[in-house]
């Protein structure tokens, strides 16, 4: 199978204690030892110090290695900080970047229509893929503001990560039964008979691999798609045969 990592990440976080330091030599490096062939990553600096900063971290990281793309991070228009919409986009497109992705909290806005809104609907026409983090907490915030997210944006690709192990199908299927463009990450879908589950009511077009790296190691969800009780075809998927799909279709 050939494999194509579409959650890793790597960059020095702002509190190193108990996280891994990753640049991207190690993380190629990593990926080699696995026989990961492709990956999308995003950089830790997008989250700890700043999207505009951590995008360019990224851009200028990933230039040299045309087996990695680019994930970059969103903020609000309104504020001026994109330089506008189009060409953060183009610029975007142009470093391989080939996803966005948000960290609401950490920047300060907050993950809506009124906020966002221009740029998710260019992501629409553009198919370019959300990847959006679902960490569970007690009041569920992250997971009601996908629900309204893509209530307001039916179309939009989001790709659901860091979904947990603790009972997350009841919280990810009314997403993939009402809205077609929502795909499910299974870095953390550690669930006895859950690819085959989710395979046998979905397809294996809505499903995958990602690892989490430098959080978790790549080989832990390999190991879980090579001996999983779907067909061959279905692997190779869910391997990298999906996201590969996504990001292809993606228009430059």
């Amino acid at each position: 199978m050939r494999f194509f990592d579409c959650n890793c990440h790597f960059g020095l976080p702002a509190d190193p204690r108990n996280k891994r330091p990753v640049d991207v030599t190690t993380l190629l490096d990593a990926m080699d030892r696995s026989g990961v062939e492709k990956a999308l990553a995003w950089h830790v600096a997008q989250r700890d110090a700043g999207a505009i900063t951590g995008n360019d971290l990224l851009a200028r990281a990933i230039a040299p290695h045309d087996r990695l793309y680019g994930c970059w991070a969103l903020l609000p228009d309104q504020t001026g900080e994109l330089g506008g919409i189009g060409e953060f986009i183009d610029a975007a497109l142009a470093s391989r970047v080939r996803a966005f992705t948000a960290w609401p909290e950490e920047s300060h806005f907050l993950l809506r229509g009124e906020v966002l809104g221009d740029v998710f609907e260019e992501m629409i026409l553009r198919r370019i893929p959300l990847l959006y983090r679902c960490t569970w907490d007690e009041s569920g915030e992250s997971w009601t503001r996908i629900y309204d997210l893509l209530k307001s944006f039916p179309q939009l690709t989001v790709i659901l990560c860091n979904v947990g192990c603790w009972g997350p199908d009841r919280l990810f299927r009314p997403l993939l039964d009402t809205y077609p463009n929502v795909y499910l990450e299974i870095s953390q879908y550690i669930l006895d008979g859950g690819i085959e589950s989710f395979v046998e009511r979905y397809g294996a077009g809505r499903l995958l691999y990602g690892s989490d790296f430098p959080s978790a190691y790549h080989g832990g969800m390999m190991l879980a798609i090579a001996h999983a009780d779907i067909s061959t075809g279905d692997k190779e998927a869910v391997a990298g045969g999906n996201i590969e799909r996504l990001l292809d279709r993606v228009l430059t």
